[in-house]
Formats: C-alpha cells, structure tokens, sequence
C-alpha cells in the first residue's frame, strides 16, 4: 500500500510554485537589506553599539 502516488500533479504543481515565490521574496529580501546596509554604512557600527548597549541595559533590567 504505497500512497505516495496519491498526490495530484496540480498538487505538485502549487508546491512548487510556492516554493519559486518563496526564494524571489527572498532574493528581494535580500537585495533590499543589501542596499539599505550600503546607504546605512557609515552608521553601522553606531547601530551595533546602540543594540549591543541596549542589550546590555535590558539584560541588567535597567530598561
């Protein structure tokens, strides 16, 4: 009793097509955080200090 020809080809179908729609919102996911790292460069690493300060200040319940 094998049921794994019970799946329907349009089944596949919507899988697939799932899973092609899935990696483009990635991809542009990606781009986007990409191009806003670039804009955002030089404030990167005041970006990490703030997280990493809140971080902290959370962590000591001071927040």
């Amino acid at each position: 009793m094998d049921s794994r020809a019970d799946v329907e080809v349009e089944t596949l179908l919507r899988i697939a097509l799932v899973l092609v729609i899935v990696v483009l919102v990635l991809e542009l996911l990606s781009m986007l955080i990409s191009g806003l790292a670039s804009l955002l460069g030089f404030l990167q690493p005041l970006i990490l200090l703030a997280v990493a300060v809140l971080i902290v200040l959370w962590l000591f319940d001071r927040l």
